[in-house]
């Protein structure tokens, strides 16, 4: 059975149950959502919808503060580092009110033959169910919410069950923003009544961001029902390095990649591929820089997931890798480490504050362990070659490449992944472009 509840990670406490959906109230907000996209989504201008998106920026700019402290306290995230989060939601509900009107505008096709005209002109689709994780309570609503309302699609929100005091204080700013009744539903749904939206043929599309696991559930449900899906899932993103003439400032940025979110993102760096030309002191200097995130870290999510990533160090150790960390699990706390001398085919996506360094000769043997994972979100690629980076970008099997950089995401950029990572992108022009009807109009 779902709960959705509020759980202090840092001592394991429930703050606050909120009353699971009924099959009354799920039934009420499909039809409020049917409606409202007849009524306001087909019915409203660009203009209008990207006023309205742009208000849900202010709003969030307005509240970050109030919206920190929640995310806070459900997963147990640095508060600066949720103030950033807002701020980033802010942005991207922001860049697609300031660019609704140039994605959405008339596409012209130049005719071969014939005479008249011809052009695609987008248009919403209608209802869609947006399956979201508890990692950024907010900035993974934005990525999906934003494209959406400003097409003019209606949305069903169904947010993680850790997480329902942020999809509360959301709800409250798409009311506050003006927005119909309908517009945006947040609903605290159980899986079995989840299988029934889905099912539902008032329902056009899915977004879902979190597990493999529940990526391959949604999907499969969707698929007998013929509804397209756009799925964010897992990552083992590598984290390359085959020179450097600033090896302090790699290292920095190898930590920074690793530990956003105590590391629990799904695009965090997580296998570190180094060139046995720098090995040895790339793993002391990142080593010590590891341990001395010991000071200051924050809990993991949950004991639940801190208990998870203890199982799956301890399965690596037991294949022969070598653990490096400082103190122990305590409760949803979970010590800074270091896995070296891993076996080649430990492939497991660490979700935690522990990196997995490998050792490799060379270009070609690090892009062939690089992509020999099931996964393929993002990567990142140290090199002073510039020639190098070009040839190693194209031939990672990942939706993003990051060259001598990190945390240089943005609203423009569109997010996404290949293989087991999911399919579809969220955010830039790609971002507006999923759930659309892209009509042609030929005029003879």
């Amino acid at each position: 059975m779902t709960v959705y509840a509020v759980t202090d990670p840092s001592t394991g406490q429930v703050i606050e149950k909120y009353p699971t959906a009924t099959d009354e109230q799920v039934r009420n907000a499909l039809a409020a959502a049917s409606r409202t996209h007849r009524e306001w989504g087909r019915a409203t201008t660009v203009t209008e919808r990207a006023a309205l998106i742009r208000r849900v920026s202010q709003l969030h700019t307005e509240r970050k503060d109030k919206l920190a402290q929640i995310i806070q306290r459900e997963m147990g995230k640095p508060f600066e580092e949720c103030i950033g989060e807002i701020e980033f939601s802010a942005a991207i509900y922001k860049y697609y009110a300031d660019n609704a009107e140039r994605f959405l505008a008339d596409e012209p096709i130049s005719l071969l033959t014939g005479t008249g005209s011809a052009l695609v002109r987008r248009f919403s689709v209608g209802v869609l169910l947006g399956i979201m994780p508890w990692n950024y309570p907010s900035y993974q609503v934005a990525r999906f919410v934003g494209p959406n309302l400003t097409l003019g699609n209606t949305i069903l929100l169904k947010h993680a069950p850790q997480c329902p005091e942020s999809a509360a204080a959301l709800q409250q700013i798409f009311n506050d923003a003006g927005y119909s009744d309908g517009a945006y539903v947040n609903i605290y749904a159980t899986n079995e009544q989840v299988a029934g939206i889905i099912a539902d043929p008032r329902v056009q599309g899915v977004s879902v961001t979190g597990s493999e696991r529940a990526g391959s559930a949604v999907a499969e449900i969707a698929g007998r029902h013929l509804k397209k899906v756009v799925l964010e899932l897992g990552g083992s993103d590598p984290f390359i390095v085959l020179s450097s003439d600033d090896l302090d400032t790699t290292v920095d940025a190898a930590v920074a990649g690793r530990f956003e979110n105590t590391g629990q993102a799904c695009n965090a760096a997580k296998r570190f591929i180094i060139d046995n030309s720098i090995y040895g002191e790339f793993l002391e200097k990142f080593t010590a820089k590891v341990l001395q995130q010991a000071d200051h870290l924050a809990p993991l999510s949950s004991v639940a997931a801190a208990e998870r990533l203890d199982e799956q160090v301890q399965r690596a150790v037991a294949t022969g890798a070598k653990l490096v960390t400082q103190g122990e699990r305590n409760g949803a706390y979970f010590p800074p480490g270091v896995l070296s001398d891993l076996p080649v085919d430990f492939r497991e996506e660490l979700f935690g504050p522990v990196a997995a360094v490998y050792r490799v000769s060379g270009e070609d043997e690090a892009v062939e362990l690089a992509n020999d994972t099931p996964f393929g979100l993002g990567s990142y690629v140290y090199t002073t070659d510039a020639d190098q980076a070009r040839r190693i970008a194209d031939q990672i099997e990942a939706g993003m490449v990051f060259v001598n950089a990190v945390g240089v995401e943005g609203a423009e950029l569109p997010f996404g992944g290949v293989k087991r990572s999911g399919f579809g992108r969220e955010l830039g022009r790609y971002g507006i472009d999923e759930f659309v009807n892209k009509k042609l109009i030929r005029i003879g």
